[in-house]
């Protein structure tokens, strides 16, 4: 038993020094030193603000709390994360030996014609022979390559990968609702644009109608106000459709039964602050979830590099054993007389496995170069994906500014072509060219205010706001 403690410490000593694979660091991101299209010069961003300050609309923060707490996508998320606990637990104790215990009874009834039996029929007796054990084995392998050191940071990353998975979800959950919600509003805004047109074409289809009746317009002219009534009140039973659509999408992301979503106010009535911070983009690594994730896949990839590494390596294992064991019943637990103990120590080198743990390793050195260029990709999309959102707010801005100076002239043109209609001055058809003008440029404008909303989402969540 001292030769082997011996041995084995000797061997420790050699080796404890020697680590068989070099881990790769987190490789340097391709970050810009300011996102293009920002005009902010901040150290912070608006990422570090917490959903519930950055979304200020009552209805809004209710819809989004509830989807986070109800959302299965979100609960299946953290189940995950409570299994990762479990096996970073299970790994924390790779170190230690396996103990294992054991009972056993057999009765061995060998040929009169065999040596076995001959031999008990002269020596005991009998025909028969019966053997009875109770014992405990151990065994413990020695972590001399770094594999279970290896193991056990494969279990931490992958358990912070399931809680970056979590975040991914939340902040992916968060701009749906919200872009959901400001739809809803779109809708609700073009619902009460096309209700408005429409009672406006019911009152110039009365005064055709009049007009008609004295003479002074011909069916051509009923025909087409007619068919301009129509156009408005054909958009109402669509956005009714659309909006019902809407709701039941929200209702299924917060797991509940599809049913009406309350809000309060107008799209209009959603207003975000001119100066949008995005900080410096540095930030992207510390707020963008699936960027920490591949950045922990790549030690998850340098563990398993190391493990495959050291599986090509020897490896040295201690083993003991030790109980009672008798050859009658009677005599099982006749103590000292039916002890027993075993200790053995050994070193296995692999020598030829069909070139199984060297093709492994190689593949794994692939594996990890291959997670370095998805961390770039991931990063380099992340850059993109702000660049792009800061454009759309900011030309989305200069578009709705237009657009409202377009809609307020048009407005204008509308009551003077009625005005004009009524004195004879102006033609049906300049009225109902005015109405459906008027008519497009106010849905116009109401899709170009949610863009614009939609854009300062994106923004938000692709600077990686949302998960606090």
């Amino acid at each position: 038993m001292k030769n082997i403690i011996y041995i084995t410490a000797f061997l420790l000593l050699i080796v404890s020094g020697c680590k068989v694979s070099k881990d790769i660091a987190v490789p340097t991101a391709p970050l810009p030193e300011a996102f293009r299209n920002s005009m902010s010069n901040d150290s912070i961003g608006i990422a570090s603000i917490e959903w519930k300050q950055f979304f200020a609309n009552e209805q809004l923060q209710q819809l989004i709390d509830s989807t986070i707490t109800n959302n299965f996508d979100l609960q299946i998320a953290i189940k995950n994360i409570e299994a990762a606990q479990l096996i970073i637990k299970q790994a924390r104790l790779g170190n230690l030996p396996t103990v294992s215990l054991g009972v056993n009874a057999a009765i061995n009834r060998p040929s009169d014609n065999s040596l076995n039996g001959l031999s008990l029929s002269q020596f005991l007796g009998k025909s028969y022979v019966e053997d009875y054990s109770m014992s405990a084995a151990l065994s413990w392998e020695a972590d001399i390559w770094g594999k279970i050191k290896n193991q056990k940071a494969k279990s931490l990353a992958t358990y912070l990968q399931n809680g970056e998975v979590k975040k991914v979800i939340q902040t992916n959950l968060v701009a749906f609702v919200a872009k959901g919600y400001y739809n809803l509003l779109l809708l609700d805004a073009q619902i009460a644009i096309a209700r408005k047109n429409l009672l406006l074409n019911d009152s110039t289809l009365r005064i055709i109608k009049l007009q008609y009746e004295s003479g002074q317009v011909t069916t051509l002219g009923v025909q087409q106000a007619q068919a301009q009534r129509l156009v408005a009140a054909l958009l109402i039973p669509q956005l009714e459709q659309a909006i019902s659509i809407q709701e039941s999408a929200l209702s299924v992301l917060a797991a509940v039964l599809p049913a009406t979503v309350k809000r309060k106010g107008t799209i209009n009535d959603i207003v975000f602050s001119n100066h949008l911070s995005t900080g410096v983009p540095s930030l992207l690594l510390q707020n963008r979830p699936d960027i920490k994730f591949q950045e922990l896949q790549l030690a998850i990839a340098n563990a398993n590099t190391g493990i495959a590494k050291a599986e090509m390596y020897p490896s040295l294992k201690i083993t003991a054993a030790g109980g009672i064991n008798a050859f009658k019943a009677s005599n099982w637990f006749s103590i000292p007389a039916s002890l027993f103990g075993t200790v053995a120590g050994g070193i296995t080198q692999p020598l030829f496995q069909r070139k199984e743990l060297k093709t492994k390793y190689e593949i794994t050195k692939l594996e990890r170069e291959k997670t370095v260029l998805q961390f770039r990709q991931s990063v380099l999309t992340a850059v993109g994906e702000v660049s792009e959102a800061l454009v759309k707010a900011d030309k989305l801005k200069e578009q709705e500014t237009i657009a409202e100076a377009r809609v307020l002239l048009l407005q204008q043109a509308i009551g003077n072509a009625d005005l004009l209609f009524r004195n004879g001055m102006a033609t049906y058809l300049e009225v109902i060219a005015a109405q459906s003008n008027v008519l497009q440029s106010e849905l116009a404008l109401a899709a170009l205010k949610k863009e614009q909303l939609n854009a300062v989402v994106e923004l938000y969540r692709s600077l990686g706001g949302g998960w606090k």
